[in-house]
């Protein structure tokens, strides 16, 4: 069995594959204060409640966290006996990169969804990955990667305008029953809410314009669940598409897949 762990800078997604079917998952919070032994038994136990402990043989990490990059190699090391494979932009995927930056620049989270697109999908698409930045990516149907956007997420931008307005209170994140609010706590959660499905939808229509090909509008992320059902632009809703674009990288780079 494969682990496929992607480390972001809210959440730590821990995906256990048993060949191509994902057959559990987990969701942690990031914390660089938490050790590898703190996350490893945590790992641990997860595999024991699913009845896989033992049963790892490979190990694969997708991080936009440097220093959490390096605990789970450790915690790697250790707890399975397993050096992972740590995906990056120089990783032989047979993705091309066609931007201005080395692809070593590039979020492991956006090779692992351009991977997985091209393998799932094989057609143009455009990924919106909704955590603590919503991304939006354009990848071919040839396995190009050609650039895209970076924004704050609807968490961010909820936890900004909370820290910045000093009589505004802390409210839930969720979809307000109407637009129009009559408290400020009703008209904070439809500014955040609808803000953030406003900011998708509009850039989405603006790639779409400038790119001028027919293509499909996946969403992906820790939000995904929350926003992707009140969107007019998103065509799919693939949560775990950046844990299948691990599992589908170990494949190509580990000699014994």
């Amino acid at each position: 069995m494969i682990l496929a762990i992607d480390i972001g800078n809210t959440n730590i997604v821990v995906g256990l594959y048993r060949g191509r079917e994902l057959a559990g998952h987990w969701r942690i919070d990031s914390n660089s204060d938490r050790t590898v032994d703190d996350y490893g038994h945590l790992v641990l136990y997860m595999l024991e409640r699913a009845g896989a402990a033992g049963q790892v043989r490979g190990v694969i990490i997708g991080s936009v966290v440097p220093i959490l990059t390096y605990v789970f190699e450790k915690l790697s090391r250790r707890y399975f006996d397993i050096a992972p494979l740590v995906l990056d932009g120089n990783a032989d995927l047979g993705i091309s990169y066609e931007v201005d930056s080395p692809p070593v620049q590039i979020g492991a989270d956006r090779i692992a969804n351009a991977v997985a697109v091209r393998e799932r999908y094989r057609t143009d698409c455009i990924v919106v990955d909704m955590g603590t930045a919503t991304t939006f990516d354009l990848i071919a149907s040839r396995g190009a990667y050609l650039g895209g956007v970076i924004a704050p997420g609807i968490r961010t931008c909820a936890e900004a305008l909370i820290h910045k307005a000093a009589m505004l209170p802390r409210v839930e994140i969720e979809a307000p029953e109407r637009i129009i609010g009559r408290d400020t706590r009703s008209m904070m959660q439809s500014g955040i809410f609808f803000g953030a499905i406003c900011q998708i939808d509009g850039i989405v229509q603006r790639l779409k314009d400038e790119w001028n090909t027919p293509c499909k509008v996946i969403a992906t992320g820790g939000f995904v669940g929350m926003l992707a059902r009140h969107s007019r632009q998103i065509d799919t809703a693939d949560p775990n598409l950046t844990l299948d674009g691990l599992r589908i990288a170990y494949d190509f780079l580990s000699p014994s897949a």
